[in-house]
């Protein structure tokens, strides 16, 4: 009988947690949002472009509710003002000024810089030397922004001591879920960035708007936005080119580290002009997870008759010539890109340079019509 009960209760919390992480997966129904205190009057929301990852509805008085469709729910309170007593407990407060914020997502880094708001950011995640985005790094050789350990192990006595207000995590923080569980036991909110998880390049960009509203800078903030679109716009006017591109990059095991089609990276090849080799990769499993790994034979497979070829270094490290990518797997010397030398490698600053994908795509399309002048993209001979 204590086994059956046993049993009967392991069945429960698997049915549970199934259906929690069903429910963090869909969209709120947006009519939820209107009526989330009776000392709030619900204004309007954002009217999103791009982005579907996240929603933002206005209400009297300044206050405004930021919702994260796969992870919870944001109160932004101005400053001198109070939090509704009746809300509900699901809701996080977030009391502007909103400082001292330790930012674990680096993606968002450069979002900050193009809001000028990096004087919001109190504490990093990664260390200077890591950081390619020039204001990150020189704040911190000034001391204006302190390592404050990985996501994995922060230092919570610095974090603490100097009042961090928010913590901005990536999705990596639910492989230490302990982690997140310590942050809010400290009081320190936590935001789980999913910028991310945006398939449309644009709507990754988009984010930049959630962040305005936290820094209190939305109009920069929109500024920023369509700066990006017009830079988009500016590249994907032409004709498809009909070259086929493999971006992907080497591991230690000497596995290959590729893209799935739904994956903004690939969108971002197709708006240069090219056509991802796999096209339809990963488009029958069920996973927010935007890389696919596989053996070299299977990679060779697929892609040794790609017109193109792209290195992604930003995992690993910068090639500077053929010969190193060559020394990776002999198997890559068949491949028609290396044959005919179209062969192309990023630099490390690729994925921190989340405010400048109108650019890249811009050096995707140079590579692709012989165009000169790349800033994210180099040649290897």
């Amino acid at each position: 009988m204590r086994k059956k009960l046993i049993a009967l209760g392991l069945i429960l919390l698997l049915v549970l947690s199934l259906t929690a992480c069903g429910a963090a997966q869909q969209s709120r129904n947006p009519e939820d949002n209107k009526n989330i205190s009776a000392e709030l009057t619900w204004e309007s929301s954002m009217e999103l472009v791009y982005a579907t990852e996240f929603q933002v509805d206005k209400y009297e008085g300044g206050y405004t509710l930021l919702t994260i469709v796969q992870d919870g729910r944001y109160l932004v309170v101005p400053e001198g003002k109070n939090p509704p007593a009746d809300l509900s407990s699901d809701i996080v407060v977030l009391q502007q000024p909103i400082e001292h914020i330790y930012l674990v997502a680096s993606a968002v880094m450069d979002m900050f810089v193009s809001l000028d708001a990096l004087d919001r950011i109190g504490f990093s995640a990664l260390k200077e030397e890591s950081w390619y985005i020039d204001e990150a790094r020189e704040a911190m050789e000034q001391g204006e922004i302190l390592h404050a350990g990985s996501y994995a192990a922060p230092d919570y006595e610095q974090i603490v001591s100097r009042g961090c207000g928010l913590a901005v995590e990536n999705t990596m923080i639910y492989h230490t879920p302990e982690v997140k569980e310590q942050l809010e036991k400290l009081k320190i909110p936590v935001l789980v960035d999913y910028s991310s998880y945006e398939s449309n390049p644009l709507g990754r960009t988009e984010w930049v708007r959630l962040y305005g509203v936290l820094t209190g800078k939305e109009a920069e903030a929109e500024a920023a936005f369509q700066s990006e679109i017009e830079a988009f716009e500016a590249v994907d006017q032409g004709e498809k080119t009909g070259s086929t591109v493999a971006f992907f990059y080497i591991t230690a095991n000497g596995e290959v580290n590729v893209r799935r089609s739904s994956d903004y990276l690939p969108k971002m090849i197709e708006m240069a002009g090219g056509s991802y080799v796999f096209d339809h990769l990963g488009e029958e499993e069920d996973t927010a997870s935007s890389n696919v790994t596989m053996q070299m034979e299977e990679f060779y497979a697929a892609a040794k008759d790609a017109d193109y070829i792209i290195y992604n270094s930003t995992t690993t490290e910068e090639l500077s010539s053929i010969e190193d990518l060559l020394g990776k797997s002999s198997l890559l010397e068949k491949f028609q890109a290396v044959q005919e030398g179209k062969v192309y490698c990023t630099t490390k600053n690729l994925y921190q340079s989340s405010m400048e994908l109108g650019t890249i795509i811009s050096d995707m399309h140079k590579m692709l019509t012989g165009g000169e002048g790349m800033t994210y993209l180099y040649q290897l001979e």
